[in-house]
């Protein structure tokens, strides 16, 4: 499981991140109690925590501070390991967050923890539902000034090339249908496992137009995440895995 939280206090800075009694760390002791064999993954970004709705910290309320942020990623992500997680996923998409997290994390003995990059994060119009679900919208501009520019492929790659330089453990494209030509080229450009996340906007079309009786569900579930494997991808995080589970068709 990849775990998200939506807390019940927003401020400036995101504080309840890193707050050790945080939705996300009773999240994962809860689950660690009930499952205690389940692999629990957290995802470590600001944007859910911060009243304005973007990453990271403001400077004079307009602009994401880089280096500022890096801090309090750290501090969420040993935050989150100290709860019990067993890998931390960074989805904030700051410049140089994978080797301060990779330091943070070995300096407090937690050297055997992987990171997740969430690498070529594309500013996409497909994350719609996911943000009104967790009310993380941001309240002014946008996050193109962080995010990957969808027009851009090759500074995805150089980014991928960045996050494992610094020490990621796994390399991530998001979101996945629309980019799966970044998918095989990284695929090609890296030995680490590569990522892909399905991600809300593409799970609602498909709902939407299952309702509507324009495709067969299942079949469509299947043949779009078979696309994402086929582009290359080793691990496909989808709001489909358990209806797949419950189904067992998963091929």
């Amino acid at each position: 499981v990849l775990l998200f939280g939506l807390p019940k206090h927003k401020d400036e800075n995101g504080s309840s991140a890193w707050d050790s009694n945080g939705v996300v760390q009773q999240g994962i002791r809860a689950l660690r109690a009930i499952a205690p064999e389940l692999y629990i993954i957290t995802d470590v970004c600001m944007c859910e925590y911060t009243s304005h709705g973007h990453c990271g910290v403001l400077d004079a309320c307009t602009t994401v501070n880089n280096d500022k942020t890096l801090e309090l990623l750290c501090k969420v992500s040993l935050s989150h390991v100290r709860a019990g997680a067993d890998m931390v996923a960074p989805s904030d998409m700051m410049d140089g967050r994978v080797l301060a997290i990779r330091h943070a994390l070995d300096s407090e003995g937690f050297t055997h923890i992987p990171i997740m990059a969430y690498s070529a994060k594309y500013a996409s119009a497909f994350y719609g539902p996911f943000r009104d679900a967790a009310g993380s919208a941001p309240s002014f501009g946008d996050r193109r000034s962080y995010q990957m520019d969808i027009h851009n492929r090759k500074e995805a790659l150089k980014e991928i090339d960045s996050d494992v330089e610094e020490g990621a453990d796994i390399v991530m494209v998001k979101p996945a249908m629309s980019y799966l030509d970044i998918i095989w080229q990284a695929s090609q450009r890296t030995n680490l496992p590569l990522a892909a996340y399905s991600v809300s906007g593409e799970y609602a079309m498909i709902k939407f137009a299952a309702l509507a009786g324009a495709i067969d569900e299942e079949k469509v579930v299947l043949e779009s995440l078979g696309a994402i494997k086929r582009a290359g991808a080793d691990l496909i995080f989808s709001y489909f895995a358990l209806d797949l589970a419950e189904k067992k068709i998963l091929r």
